[in-house]
């Protein structure tokens, strides 16, 4: 068991100073050259190049794959995805799946660097998370913009990373931004906590799977509607992948939003 986790971990801090490499010279050179090609040009070369790279040094190095159930329910044009958040894998592999993509991210990201430098490269829509109502109101008009334009627009509707046995109710923001430009909902599932735990060095060799949700037809519905329709596809697909408890949890804090929802309105 000692010898197990020593070589776990070993092949974890190698794969770190992989990353670490591959992020301060891929950024580096991406802020350098990527500002002069076309957008989509640049999306592929500073984070389609970026990430792969960095997938196969953790299937290299810590024994981490990735399987796809779903795929037959792309949509053909950009929509709006919502992604399950556990670890920091899904920030990377899902830039592989959806690109070019504006992902909704906090401003002060930028500013981190290399990563945030190049990043700036790619038009996130970047946010000030103390001012609510302008990060919402930057989401819808940007979002709708990046939409218009034909990019996917990437977020993790639970606002933050949670613990592999929670799944957090939805923010409204991804909802608002489908209710108002009338665009499809995907939902993105996946198990990536139990192979990159959140804050832990070791990664844990195996078979990440990644469940792609039929698309969510907008047009019509309430912001709170659309997240009630999301959140039931991310609980199914989550039960497939083995976390049964989540529906229970979701109904909990359904049911204490719409307490709370009643006792405001009295």
């Amino acid at each position: 068991m000692m010898l197990r986790s020593a070589v776990q971990s070993t092949r974890a801090i190698a794969f770190y100073l992989g990353y670490i490499v591959l992020t301060v010279f891929w950024g580096s050179l991406s802020v350098l050259v990527a500002w002069v090609f076309p957008y989509r040009f640049r999306f592929q070369f500073v984070i389609g190049c970026w990430t792969r790279m960095v997938l196969f040094c953790l299937r290299v190095c810590c024994g981490v794959r990735v399987e796809i159930e779903g795929r037959e329910n792309l949509p053909t044009t950009p929509c709006i995805v919502f992604v399950k958040h556990e670890s920091t894998w899904e920030t990377l592999f899902i830039q592989t799946l959806f690109a070019p993509q504006a992902t909704l991210v906090k401003r002060e990201l930028l500013n981190i660097p290399f990563f945030g430098w190049a990043f700036r490269l790619l038009r996130p829509i970047a946010i000030d998370r103390s001012d609510t109502r302008g990060a919402l109101r930057t989401l819808i008009n940007e979002g709708t913009a990046r939409l218009d334009q034909g990019i996917w627009v990437v977020l993790f509707p639970e606002g933050t990373r949670v613990p592999i046995d929670e799944q957090r109710s939805f923010q409204i923001g991804g909802a608002a931004l489908a209710e108002a430009s009338g665009r499809p909902v995907l939902v993105v599932a996946h198990n990536s906590g139990e192979h990159w735990p959140a804050h832990r060095l070791v990664k844990r060799p195996g078979t990440i799977r990644v469940v792609i949700s039929p698309a969510i037809a907008t047009e019509g519905l309430k912001r709170r509607e659309i997240n009630a329709k999301a959140e039931a596809l991310m609980s199914a697909a989550m039960a497939a992948l083995g976390r049964t408890h989540y529906t229970s949890r979701l109904a909990t804090d359904n049911a204490l939003d719409t307490m709370k929802s009643r006792l405001g309105s009295t």
